[in-house]
């Protein structure tokens, strides 16, 4: 996987779609190193980040997964949305902390806020990090805090979320973030689609004040 070109969604996944258990994570200003604990600061890998992710909250000193904890209990290890409380990635601006969510297979986030570098790792990484308002979050929480998994279905389309109660909620995202995350690519991706924009304009530059060319002799 080349710098510039992000994880492809998982090809059971419909076009415009993600649908798949959602799992909450209660509490405010969950941050980064609750999500990715700093003992793991060790790699600058990718991949191989899934047991890390909220490994001080999953397992005991031992290694052994604690069992009440959500993403251990059955049916959850296969949650592809988060939902978490305010503010969520908070914190240190460690890019780890995406890299072990899409490792572990998460592919969107819910909060009314997310920490503001986190959001940013979001998008660069390919997960979705999606706004709702405070009363939203609060039904969604409500609802999404079972015993059994319930399944969510985001339109990355329209950006409405629909639960297995048939509710329908709005949550937003800034258009080049949407754009961003639509395309599959990185910063340094969408920068060299206009490549040809940058050369017309130095083309064009470069005739009208040539003096500021600079040399080409080696001189």
């Amino acid at each position: 996987m080349t710098r510039n070109e992000l994880p492809n969604p998982d090809d059971n996944q419909s076009e415009g779609l993600i649908h798949g258990v959602c799992t909450v994570i209660p509490g405010i200003n969950v941050d980064t190193d609750a999500i990715f604990p700093k003992q793991f600061l060790k790699t600058i890998k990718r991949t191989g980040l899934e047991d890390a992710l909220f490994a001080d909250l999953r397992f005991h000193n031992d290694g052994t997964p604690r069992s009440n904890f959500i993403l251990n209990r059955p049916g959850f290890s296969d949650t592809q949305i988060l939902i978490g409380g305010h503010n969520f990635g908070c914190g240190s601006s460690r890019e780890h902390a995406v890299w072990a969510l899409r490792d572990f297979g998460i592919r969107a986030l819910i909060s009314s806020q997310f920490g503001s570098i986190f959001h940013n790792n979001c998008v660069k990484n390919g997960l979705w990090p999606l706004v709702v308002s405070e009363s939203n979050l609060i039904d969604l929480v409500h609802f999404f805090s079972a015993k059994e998994p319930r399944h969510m279905t985001l339109d990355t389309d329209t950006l409405k979320i629909t639960s297995a109660d048939g509710a329908l909620i709005q949550a937003s995202l800034p258009a080049s973030d949407r754009a961003q995350l639509m395309s599959g690519l990185d910063e340094i991706g969408v920068t060299q689609q206009k490549a040809n924009h940058f050369h017309r304009f130095e083309t064009a530059y470069h005739r009208r004040f040539p003096w500021c060319k600079g040399s080409t002799s080696g001189e």
